[in-house]
Order: C-alpha cells, then structure tokens, then sequence
C-alpha cells in the first residue's frame, strides 16, 4: 500500500503538470487530446473507458456481496445463483469452507450488481448535482465508520496470523500493490483543480500527497487489522472480506458485540460504494460524450437529452457496459483489468510531461513537477514495474482491448476527428 501510495504521488504531480497546462476541467483523454494529438489522446481515451468501466464493475461486485451480507444480518438468505457471478475462478465456499460452487462457469446472474448500476444510470440520465455538503456528510461517515471498525477490533486481533509477515516474499508484495492499486484511482481528480488553486506550485503537491497520505494511513490500519482477525488465506476472492470477517468472529463466543459493528461498516461501506459507482459512471459517460464531441466517436455519443439535458445515450451505453459483465465475472478478474488500464493511462500522462517539456518549454504551466524530468521518469518506472505483477492473462486481455480500439481510429476515427482531412 505504501509503495502503490508513492508511485500515485510521482503520478498525481505529472497529473498535476498536464492539467495546468489546459485552462479547462478535464481528464487525462482532455488534456492530451489538447497538448499531444489525436492519436495519443484516443489511445488514452479508449484506456479511460476501460479503467472507469472496469473500476465500476469491481465496486459494483463488491457492493453486491455486501447487499448480500446486509441480507443475511436481516436473516434473509437468497439463493446463490442469483447473488453470485457466473464466472468464478477460486469457486465459492460457505463460512464453514464447504463449496457451494466449484471454480469455472456455472449458472448464476449477480442480480445485485447489475441492479445498481442499471439503478444509477436512470438518476444520471434524469440528472444529478453534486452537493459538496452532501459529498462531506458522505466521506465523514465513512470514516467514521473505519475507525469503529479499527478500534472496535483491536482485542480481537492474533499476531501469529501475521506470521510469516511476507508469505509470498517480495514478488507478492509486488503482486499484491498491482492488485490493490484501483482502490487508489480517484486521487489525480486532485490534480485537475489546478487552475483553481490561488498557489498551485504549494498548493497542487501538498493536497495530492495529503490525499494520498490520508488514504495510505486508514487502508493500512483496516489492513492491519483484517490481516490479524483472520488469515490471508481465507479472504481470497471475497469481495467483502471485512463485513465477512465480522461475521465469522461475531459468532465466536464473547463476539456479540461484533454483530452491531458489522452493521455499521455495512453501511458505510455501502454508502461508499454508491458514491465511487456514481462517479465513474459520470467519468465514463463524460469520456464517451467528449471523443463523440471530437468526432472520434459517433455522434449519437454525444447527443444530449432535450429534457434533462444529460448526454443521454453515453450513459445509458456506459451503464449497460458495466451492469452485464458485472453480473457475470468475479471481482478479481475484474480488478486485474482496471488496474493494468489505468497504470497504462498513467504512463502516458508521465512520458506527456516529458515530452511537452521539449516540445513546447514556453508554454504556461501552473504548476511545474519539481526535480525536471526525474519525478515523470520515476513515474513511468514504477508504474510499468507495478504492471509486470499482473497476471500475463491481464495484459493478453489489455493488448486485445487496445488493437480493438486502433482498428476503430484507424478505419473510423481518424477519418472523422475534427482535424481529419476534408476529401
């Protein structure tokens, strides 16, 4: 967590860089599109839809797991097949460890996932703001939530399951960083308000590593304290591994009081969720309308509704992208994607700085990585050294999706883009 924490450091800063330059709210696809030309914005684009697409349907498998589990604190058991995916390479178990499903396919539709998805993307098609009091209430009681999870467990934790601390040695911490990096994607949004800050040269690096500094903290205390309350090796391909862990120690004798802390981080948990879903739902409707906007795209892709005044048809593509296969796979299958999409975005974004530095030296910048091309380099380094620890069925599945996505600019983009040749 400490090393994915520093390697989104040296990125947020290149990030930082990137937006500076362009006077206008954007994403990566927005800035590059505007700084390194068509072809290289289309590849990110085509990589953000990717990362944001996948990112949500990982969140959106865990937040069915635990709809599941909020279920069963009620006493309601529906049955598996309609809870879990269809696709599930480690099979899944009951608390005892008997297997309910072996692994492979088997008939299942995790209706839970694809009903929030489907369920958000009306509300994104109707229209929503963002309230920022809204937003605040929301994060305060998700860390509220963590830290009763935190130190409501703290007596019921085993060092010897800490024992041996590295299991797997250093490659499975490099493994284990590469896995758990999406759960860091989020933190370059910081960087996009560069116009905004009155000093973004002080301003851009210390909300970044704040950010990151503050996430690094409570991820690594909710990981100390899992970790302890049951092995490792029984959270494998769970996608709510702390409601569960709860679960198991509430039973336990003198873990009653466990019961109502499940409850709590239940909802935070929840409430969290929905909130990630929301956003990235919107990030990925936004690049969708964006490359249409720029012709890359049909146009139907950036059509907006004559009501609400949402890019309509974007999102309800984005939605039904996400709701299937999110009904279908399992969350680490998923989470290998989203993670190799977006160190690849983040690559770009780094090796972008390098290159404009070179290109274009004059160019007003609001805010300037320090130390020259060193931080970007390291950027790229480290990036590319998470995503060797990345199944290789990942990067066959990466590769597919971005040859796909350069026959699309070459037989149909690049044609059509707002600086194709008139014939």
């Amino acid at each position: 967590m400490v090393l994915v924490a520093f390697v989104c450091a040296l990125t947020g800063l290149c990030y930082a860089e990137l937006a500076s330059m362009i006077p206008i709210a954007g994403s990566a696809y927005t800035y590059t599109y505007a700084t390194l030309g068509e072809l290289i914005a289309w590849i990110i684009g085509w990589d953000l839809i990717l990362e944001y697409a996948v990112s949500n349907m990982s969140v959106s498998v865990g937040f069915a797991a635990h709809v599941v589990d909020l279920l069963d604190w009620f006493g309601l058991h529906p049955g598996a097949c309609w809870i879990s995916p269809a696709y599930l390479p480690e099979g899944l178990q009951d608390l005892a460890g008997n297997d309910i499903y072996k692994p492979g396919w088997h008939f299942g539709f995790n209706i839970p996932a694809f009903l929030i998805v489907m369920f958000l993307t009306v509300i994104l098609v109707r229209g929503i703001r963002e309230s920022a009091s809204t937003n605040n209430m929301m994060v305060a009681f998700k860390l509220v939530a963590i830290l009763i999870f935190v130190f409501a467990v703290i007596g019921f934790i085993h060092p010897s399951n800490w024992h041996p601390f590295m299991p797997n040695g250093w490659s499975g911490v490099l493994t284990g960083g590469s896995i758990i990096f999406f759960t860091y994607i989020g933190f370059d949004s910081v960087s996009t308000a560069a116009e905004e800050c009155r000093n973004p040269q002080r301003d851009l690096p210390i909300g970044i590593i704040a950010t990151l500094v503050v996430c690094t903290v409570l991820y690594v205390a909710v990981a100390v304290c899992l970790t302890g309350l049951v092995p490792w090796q029984s959270m494998v391909g769970d996608a709510a591994p702390v409601v569960n862990a709860l679960k198991k120690l509430s039973l336990l004798p003198g873990g009653h009081p466990l019961y109502w802390i499940r409850l709590i981080v239940l909802l935070g948990a929840l409430m969290g969720m929905i909130s990630s879903i929301l956003v990235y739902q919107i990030g990925q409707s936004r690049v969708w309308f964006s490359m249409s906007r720029d012709g890359m795209l049909p146009r139907i892709f950036s059509n907006v509704h004559p009501l609400f005044r949402t890019p309509a048809f974007s999102t309800w593509v984005a939605g039904i992208v996400v709701a299937i296969p999110s009904g279908l796979f399992d969350i680490g299958t998923l989470a290998d994607l989203s993670n190799i999409g977006t160190l690849f975005a983040f690559v770009l974004v780094s090796i972008g700085v390098i290159v404009l530095r070179y290109r274009e030296p004059n160019r007003r910048r609001g805010f300037i990585v320090p130390g020259g091309p060193v931080i970007p380099a390291l950027s790229v380094l480290f990036c590319f050294l998470l995503m060797t620890g990345l199944p290789i069925r990942t990067w066959y599945r990466f590769l597919a999706w971005l040859i796909i996505g350069l026959f699309i600019y070459f037989l149909y983009s690049r044609h059509r883009s707002e600086f194709a040749k008139p014939r």
